[in-house]
């Protein structure tokens, strides 16, 4: 588990944490589809931090968390399919669901936040 910074936002604790549990599990896949679907979705996520720093660090927050929001339904979409293929063990498909339905539900907050200013 990360160490907690005071000033991290919940979101980027809870998606620090997700990657710490997605990195490894993608590492799981089968050989075929390491190159494919694990590496896609590593990216995504990997992507969606750089996402979450610009939109704390920028002026116009709105783009930057358009892209997460964005990056974030992909992910869904590929771990739906990672799953329905047989790559994704039921119970860890539930807990990555769990996980990006709470980061999404934070997301639309901030972006609801933004759009209000």
């Amino acid at each position: 588990m990360a160490e907690r910074v005071p000033d991290d936002l919940p979101i980027f604790v809870l998606w620090t944490e997700f990657l710490a549990w997605l990195l490894p599990t993608t590492e799981k896949f089968p050989h075929k589809v390491r190159f494919t679907l694990a590496n896609r979705l590593d990216n995504l996520a990997l992507d969606m931090v750089e996402d979450l720093v610009e939109a704390r660090y920028t002026r116009d927050k709105r783009a930057s968390l358009t892209r997460a929001n964005l990056r974030l339904e992909k992910l869904r979409v590929l771990l739906r399919l990672c799953h329905t293929l047989g790559y994704l063990p039921h119970a860890r498909y539930e807990h990555a669901m769990r996980a990006i339905n709470q980061v999404g539900q934070m997301l639309g907050g901030w972006h609801r936040q933004q759009e209000e200013r």
